[in-house]
């Protein structure tokens, strides 16, 4: 942190500013002309500072103005940069942070805040700045990094300040709601287990340290379906593909099992055992009554390359569903899940975002999701790319992005609402960026500690995402130890039954 600055205005222009506005408002910007008309309604309203009188012949106090000023670009400041405050890392990696941030960096200090009326900051919701900064700081540098003041078109940026300020969209779950969320993370990662047990030694690229795609993905499809969605396309790499094709794809258990031993759907016997890992799926899933198709797209292998597939897919599918040969954007949702160090590094990615807008190309948005393991491969972020974050490269595009910590499933389905109801208003692409890490490497093959020595070793130590979510929700009194083992046990019940299926399966 630098040393406190005593004031970042340029007092000469502040006090040309005024003079002109005493004479002519009209003679300033609008901007100018708001801040003004702010401070003559302060001392208007009785504050601890002289009363206004006529513009002709007012007297303000110059210095409480200043502060006025500089708590708004604190305001302003926390919008931007609140993200970086945001602990992302669920293996405790503290936020970078801002000094920007901070009341002192602006010359201010609490008792300025709590001297500051709220209307000063142009939310008379709060008695003061004090506490319009506080819930400011909640809300931008609470659970979720926003990124969204890069937008340049207003209404966008209008969207969000009451997306944010009526919290319809980030309200907290229902207590329904996040027991369906527990029993899911228990559900995923009680597959990974029971196929780690199974088919120990084997591949399976494994989510777990990212559990919460596979609810952000239920969310995904649920959302789209009430905004009007008959299908869903997906595309992605193989991390986290098992969980997806049968959790997600409704993939049958048994025929997943089955190809752990060799035996494969529509494949002859040359094919090697990484097939499973690139196939693709069809299957649906009832949203409030509608059936919406969900469509897993064939990777068959390099990471990104499914991209402009995809979006291919959803162009003709929503030409298909549109009337008399329009396409209607709303009927099919692309959902494009990247890899960390693919997002950044992999050309087809830019090139797939560059004819996102372009009226032969368009698709109405993707909800692009980036599966970050703070790791490509075996290479650390510092030595893989040269921005902050994965998804820097996507506000190039005028995409707005959210930063989660994967371990906080409820502020991951925030960002999924969020995602989903941009993506239904302005027909534009939307980025999230799950933060979590790779549990077992890049597969289950390799010992990590060799090259990760400092983070395997956090890892080895780390919670899973269900274990955490269930100890938040035991605390919060929605459900009982007993409940959640229960949740556990009549889950591997039901994988030891398919997997005894899939020993008489045949494709």
């Amino acid at each position: 942190m630098t040393a406190a600055i005593t004031s970042v205005f340029n007092d000469g222009i502040f006090a040309e500013q005024f003079e002109r506005y005493r004479h002519d408002p009209a003679s300033v910007d609008e901007t100018w002309r708001q801040y003004f008309r702010i401070a003559e309604s302060l001392f208007g309203q009785g504050a601890t500072t002289p009363s206004s009188a006529p513009a002709s012949g007012a007297t303000y106090d110059v210095a409480f103005l200043r502060k006025v000023a500089a708590a708004a670009t604190l305001q302003q400041a926390i919008r931007s940069y609140g993200h970086y405050a945001v602990q992302l890392d669920p293996l405790g990696t503290p936020p970078p942070g801002a000094e920007d941030l901070s009341p002192e960096y602006w010359g201010l200090t609490e008792a300025d805040l709590q001297a500051i009326p709220g209307a000063a900051l142009g939310d008379d919701r709060f008695a003061t700045a004090a506490d319009a900064i506080a819930r400011k700081r909640q809300v931008y540098a609470g659970r979720v990094g926003w990124e969204v003041w890069h937008l340049e078109v207003d209404e966008e940026r209008d969207w969000f300040m009451r997306a944010f300020r009526d919290g319809v969209l980030t309200r907290d779950l229902t207590p329904d709601e996040k027991k369906d969320t527990l029993r899911r993370l228990n559900q995923v990662d009680g597959l990974e287990r029971f196929i780690g047990r199974a088919y120990q030694g084997y591949k399976r690229f494994s989510v777990e340290g990212t559990d919460t795609l596979i609810p952000m993905l239920d969310e995904v499809i649920r959302e789209s379906g009430r905004s009007g969605a008959h299908e869903i396309v997906i595309g992605m790499a193989h991390r986290g593909r098992l969980n997806v094709l049968t959790n997600v794809m409704g993939k049958p258990f048994e025929s997943l099992f089955a190809e752990f031993e060799g035996r494969h759907d529509h494949v002859d016997g040359n094919a090697t055992g990484d097939v499973k890992y690139h196939m693709g799926f069809v299957g649906s899933r009832d949203v409030d009554g509608k059936e919406v198709t969900l469509r897993l797209a064939p990777n068959p292998s390099h990471l990104e390359v499914v991209n402009p597939v995809i979006e291919g897919m959803v162009r003709a599918l929503q030409r298909v569903h549109g009337r008399l040969g329009e396409r209607d954007e709303l009927a099919v949702v692309p959902v494009a899940i990247h890899g960390d160090a693919a997002f950044p590094g992999e050309g087809v990615v830019a090139e797939t975002l560059n004819i996102s807008h372009l009226n032969a190309y368009r698709t109405g948005g993707t909800i692009h999701i980036i599966v970050n393991n703070q790791v490509g491969f075996t290479t650390d972020p510092i030595d893989a790319r040269s921005t902050h974050y994965a998804s820097d490269l996507a506000k190039g595009f005028e995409i707005p992005v959210f930063h989660v910590n994967a371990d906080d499933a409820q502020a991951c389905i925030t960002a999924v609402r969020l995602a989903c109801a941009y993506r239904a208003t302005f027909r534009k692409d939307v980025l999230i960026e799950l933060v979590g890490y790779r549990r077992h490497g890049h597969n289950e093959g390799d010992e990590p500690m060799f090259t990760q020595p400092l983070m395997y070793k956090a890892i080895r130590k780390q919670k899973t995402t269900a274990q955490i979510y269930g100890e938040r929700l035991i605390a919060e009194g929605h459900v009982s130890a007993e409940e959640i083992d229960k949740m556990k046990a009549n889950w591997r019940a039901h994988l030891e039954a398919e997997w005894e299926v899939g020993q008489a399966y045949k494709p």
